[in-house]
């Protein structure tokens, strides 16, 4: 295993000015224009702390989930992290917390095209009108990343409307949640703009090593949902006998250890917090590094148990999508 490089605070906010610059850039050239330009697949750069997403832009690596987070908690947890060096954040339509994260980005200070700002839709009868409603909660003009949050109703139809909302500047980039493999294909199938990233159940049992790799063939980026197990389960993956031993001989804690094997293992985490301590805590996940026996020894902890089995890819159905390609299908 290649050894990765240490990426510090510094450079981590180094990284997301250029995210910045790359926004402004695109919105110079007009609505839908990183479009135009598409890179030829997405660029994992841990040492920068961003991901270059397959429409050019990009994306940092780490961020803050604002799942079960009510508004008055959300726009202290946003406002905590991003005074504490994060940009990405991530909201959803369905967590009803998006009035309290646009307010944690107002009162941070921190300049709006400094932010990655994530948001996800129900696909139930998606109109203009939702999108809208989400950067009126969210108090901004645009929304970086908007994505298709479960494979429910007509999300052929969702994906088209989204795809205008791009187009009128509305929104950077597009991607997909708790989608199979062939539902990806689905969308890839028809798509105008296709999708950038796939935000998904990840933690040390559910590893999701063979939907990297299918993800990783079509250059979309795989984001992790419930990267500490999700908050019921974390007491059980902090408490883990191998994580506290590679905590303790790493110096760290073992929150930090387990955030810091997901971004060595090249997905985007997104740990949810309300807690101002645990929010401080997580981003020093980028001041060390795991060496390869740490990483052997964790990736051992895989157990192929999602919590939550019937959303998201699904091994055999990822498998079977990608024996069709050795077929020509």
């Amino acid at each position: 295993m290649k050894k990765t490089p240490e990426i510090t605070r510094r450079q981590f906010v180094k990284g997301a000015l250029a995210v910045s610059a790359g926004l402004a850039a695109a919105r110079l050239l007009g609505p839908g224009a990183v479009f135009a330009e598409a890179a030829p697949e997405a660029a994992y750069d841990l040492a920068r702390g961003t991901v270059r997403l397959l429409n050019g832009m990009e994306m940092p690596v780490f961020g803050l989930g604002t799942y079960t987070l009510m508004n008055r908690v959300a726009e202290s947890s946003v406002y905590e992290a991003l005074t504490a060096g994060y940009r990405l954040i991530d909201t959803a339509a369905a967590y009803g917390n998006e009035r309290g994260v646009g307010a944690g980005v107002k009162r941070s200070g921190v300049p709006r095209e400094d932010i990655f700002l994530t948001s996800k839709l129900w696909p139930t009868n998606v109109a203009m009108r939702d999108i809208d409603r989400r950067l009126e909660l969210l108090e901004t003009d645009y929304i970086d990343l908007l994505l298709l949050h479960q494979p429910y109703d007509d999300y052929i139809a969702a994906w088209r409307t989204m795809e205008q909302a791009v187009h009128q500047g509305k929104v950077r980039a597009l991607g997909l949640s708790n989608f199979t493999a062939s539902q990806v294909e689905e969308i890839r199938a028809v798509a105008e703009i296709p999708p950038v990233l796939l935000q998904v159940e990840t933690h040390l049992h559910h590893q999701q090593h063979l939907g990297a790799e299918y993800l990783a063939h079509h250059g979309i980026a795989m984001e992790s949902w419930s990267p500490l197990g999700g908050r019921p389960n974390t007491p059980l993956f902090l408490q883990d006998e191998t994580v506290c031993a590679v905590a303790e001989e790493r110096g760290m804690t073992p929150a930090q250890v387990i955030i810091r094997w997901h971004l060595q293992s090249g997905r985007v985490c997104i740990p949810g917090s309300g807690n101002p301590e645990h929010i401080r805590e997580n981003i020093g996940a980028l001041d060390f590094s795991l060496t390869d026996a740490d990483m052997a020894r964790l990736d051992a902890l895989e157990q192929k148990a999602p919590y939550f089995p019937e959303m998201g890819l699904q091994e055999a159905d990822t498998l079977a999508v990608m024996e069709g390609w050795s077929k020509g299908a």
